[in-house]
Parts: structure tokens; C-alpha cells; sequence
């Protein structure tokens, strides 16, 4: 791809319906890449101009908060306790631990799931099971969201500044950047998580 059709595709009206799509789908399927998206729009923002970062984070937030809502009204509707395997011994146990952190620790799990691949689905099926008061819960999944967003885009804004002239190589530096950054929060996360 030229960087003239990378600036053409960057400047598409489609691309931020598309990001949006993306980021929703991403609350439930994990092996979509939302994350590399949005720092890779960052980088082509810092090298082409287009898209406005100003419209990627708010557009990446709004999906990331209507995918984990449709989680949780998910989680809300269906329970943790509709399916017979929910109900076996060990499943049970570990369904009332979480039951029991989700309701202790909300804030903590819907920031630290948002970068966290699986975690993402479970957290926000768990806050809607055991019934979080929506109240409580969207303010704290509309932060972790915009945080997401802002995050994602503005380290793919560092390395697009870093080769502002070259925006093939930016976006080819922005990716492999942005998957050892979710490795990095993975295992952090992991490492220090309670």
C-alpha cells in the first residue's frame, strides 16, 4: 500500500463507523484487533493528519462502553446460575469468588479488564450477573473506556511523531508497539492483580 492510499483510507468517512463496529465487536470477540486499530489511527493522525484524534478517542471510547454494556445486559439477563454446568461444585465456587470480587472490587476490575483480553468479556458479564447497580457501573466502564482510547491513540501518536514523514513505517512500528504494550498490561496485571 502507498502511503498516498494510506492517506486516502485514513481520511475515508467510512473509517470511524468502522472503528466503532470494531471496538463494539471486540467486547465479545476477542481475536478482533480494536486496540491495534486505535494506535495505528494514532500513528496515521501524527503522519497524515487524518483521522482527527480528536474523533478516533471519543468514537473508540463510545464502543468500548456500548460493547461492555451489551456484556453486562448480557450478564444481567442471563445470570451466573442459568446453565447446569454453573452449577457443579467447582464452577459454583468459582462463580461465588467472583460474584464476590466483582462486588468488592468494580472500579479496579472494569479499568483492568478493559486491557486484558477475556478478562474484558468476564468482568463485565460478572458486574451484570450479580446485578451492579448500572448506576454505578457505567460511569466507571465510561472512564475505563475513555482512558482506553486515550491511551491506545496517544501511543500510536508518539510513534507517528517519531516518523512523521515515513507513515508506512510509522504504522508498521505502531503495531508490534501496540501488542508488546497489551503484553506488558497483561502480565503486570496479572503479576499484581489481587
Amino acid at each position: 500500500m502507498s502511503a498516498d492510499a494510506l492517506a486516502q483510507l485514513a481520511a475515508s468517512p467510512w473509517l470511524l463507523p468502522a472503528l466503532f463496529a470494531l471496538v463494539v465487536g471486540d467486547a465479545f470477540l476477542v481475536v478482533l484487533p480494536s486496540e491495534t486499530l486505535v494506535v495505528a489511527l494514532g500513528a496515521l493522525a501524527a503522519t497524515t493528519g487524518h483521522p482527527n484524534p480528536l474523533l478516533v478517542i471519543p468514537v473508540a471510547a463510545l464502543g468500548a462502553v456500548v460493547g461492555d454494556l451489551a456484556c453486562y445486559g448480557i450478564g444481567r439477563a442471563g445470570g451466573l446460575e442459568r446453565w447446569a454446568w454453573q452449577r457443579k461444585p467447582r464452577v459454583a465456587a468459582a462463580i461465588e469468588r467472583v460474584r464476590r470480587t466483582v462486588g468488592r472490587r468494580t472500579a479496579v476490575l472494569v479499568f483492568t479488564a478493559r486491557y486484558v483480553p477475556f478478562a474484558r468479556i468476564a468482568v463485565n458479564l460478572a458486574a451484570g450477573a450479580v446485578r451492579i447497580p448500572l448506576g454505578r457501573y457505567l460511569p466507571l466502564s465510561a472512564a475505563a473506556g475513555l482512558a482506553w482510547a486515550v491511551f491506545n491513540t496517544a501511543m500510536g501518536a508518539v510513534v507517528g511523531a517519531a516518523f512523521a514523514d515515513q507513515p508506512l513505517l510509522a504504522l508498521a512500528i505502531s503495531v508490534p508497539v501496540a501488542i508488546l504494550a497489551g503484553l506488558a498490561v497483561d502480565a503486570l496485571v496479572r503479576r499484581f492483580a489481587p
